[in-house]
């Protein structure tokens, strides 16, 4: 039984260095793969929207790459919660463990993506000469609360998609559609004013385009934040409610 914090929390390093060290064992770059990964797919996108979208943002790949990291947090994040439980169903089945911890270690594994990613973030824009603006302090604020909001969503679906495996398919044509539905790419201007409406409800949305005001120099929207921070611990809410719920009959699902 894992009952005190510190058997908690071993277990949770575990986890996530058999995260780490599973995802990259064959390969011949290893974790250095977390660098190139969104170099790359800025390189890619940068040449593509660049042409588009180019004379309407100011310094592109900075405008994706901001985007890319905290949407990929996102995206990843709840995706290896949601797989957790089924992933791990011959441990499950043999002893126990607490079973959250599953779904906790692999939204950590991202979280150390993630911040491998915001170094290439300021690797690009020392590069491209983007100024360093203080409101960068501020970015700790839609970030924090897109923690919440991944930690939240990402309990319910390990929950449902132990139930339903077809979760995990409409997850990913979901993932699509809030991808372009993010504004990741394009500047949210060309959005007619009514359906920029609809994008403030996306609390992914919201979470992106004020982390990018941080970086580039303006304080973020409170109300986007105090609408973003409500939806993200309700969600949270409903996600330990469920999982406290189904806990212990999720291994009898798998």
């Amino acid at each position: 039984m894992f009952d005190t914090f510190s058997e908690k929390k071993f277990l949770l390093t575990e986890l996530v260095k058999k995260n780490l060290t599973s995802k990259y064992k064959d390969s011949v770059l290893g974790i250095l793969w977390s660098f190139f990964n969104p170099l790359l797919t800025m390189l890619v996108f940068t040449a593509i929207f660049s042409m588009l979208f180019g004379k309407n943002i100011q310094n592109f790949p900075v405008y994706y790459l901001a985007g890319r990291i905290a949407f990929d947090f996102f995206n990843h994040g709840t995706k290896g919660a949601m797989n957790s439980i089924r992933r791990n169903a011959n441990l499950l089945k043999k002893i126990y463990v607490p079973k959250r911890m599953f779904a906790i270690s692999a939204i950590c594994y991202e979280f150390v993506n993630f911040l491998i990613s915001f170094i290439i973030l300021f690797g690009v824009m020392i590069i491209t000469g983007a100024p360093f603006h203080w409101t960068l302090i501020y970015s700790f604020i839609p970030l924090g609360f897109l923690v919440v909001l991944i930690f939240g969503v990402g309990l319910i679906l390990a929950v449902c998609n132990t139930y339903f495996s077809d979760i995990g398919y409409l997850y990913d044509v979901f993932s699509l559609v809030l991808l372009y539905a993010s504004a990741m790419f394009y500047p949210i201007e060309i959005v007619p004013a009514k359906i920029q409406v609809i994008f403030t409800l996306n609390p992914v949305y919201c979470a992106m385009s004020c982390f990018r005001q941080c970086v580039y120099g303006v304080a973020p929207d409170w109300s986007m934040i105090l609408y973003l921070a409500a939806f993200a611990f309700t969600t949270l809410g409903i996600g330990v409610l469920l999982f406290n719920i189904y806990e212990k009959k999720l291994a009898l699902e798998l």
